[in-house]
């Protein structure tokens, strides 16, 4: 070992101040770099209308991935393509159930980051604007099929789009573009 290595490590603040600092950009890189390789998955089927309670929407767990009888597809679209760290696949669709709507990602496959948030936005393409669409959630997993509910209230001709937002980094991971079914 040369003599400028031999002094560095002699020097135990000097040694503990690089083993923090490795230590630091080891968990910043873990941070951004994680999302892109961990997967999160949710199986979740479409809630149904139960005869036992009239009026009420249960929760049916038997075929994940099958639409009920009572269900209607009122708008639908596909994950869209941004680059090649920002992507998802798979149809995205608004169905009503019983006197309930809800957004339904069917079988999707989506890119993760962390901080990552779903919108039903009055634009098209990806583009949304925070003052006027609606904040659904955060994502609930990357692969899967899952369902978020929406507000009896919410007036969903007037959204045009799902947008899947990445808040960390404010960058759009995918959109769906929403037509009539």
């Amino acid at each position: 070992m040369t003599t400028i290595g031999r002094s560095f490590f002699a020097h135990p603040v000097r040694l503990a101040s690089a083993l923090l600092t490795a230590l630091a950009l080891s968990a910043v890189v873990w941070y951004l770099a994680s999302p892109l390789v961990i997967r999160t998955y949710r199986n979740e089927a479409l809630p149904t209308v139960s005869p036992s309670v009239a009026g009420s929407v249960a929760s049916s767990t038997q075929n994940p991935t099958s639409n009920p009888a009572d269900a209607r597809v009122v708008r639908s679209g596909e994950l869209g393509y941004v680059d090649a760290i920002h992507n998802g696949k798979g149809p995205v669709r608004i169905v009503q159930v019983g006197s309930q709507y809800f957004l339904r990602f069917e079988d999707v496959m989506l890119t993760n980051a962390p901080d990552v948030h779903v919108y039903l936005s009055r634009e098209t393409g990806g583009r949304w604007d925070e003052a006027t669409s609606l904040y659904v959630g955060a994502l609930k997993a990357t692969n899967g099929s899952f369902n978020y509910e929406l507000s009896a209230a919410t007036d969903l001709s007037s959204y045009r789009s799902v947008v899947v937002w990445c808040r960390a980094f404010r960058v759009l991971i995918s959109w769906a573009d929403l037509r009539t079914a």
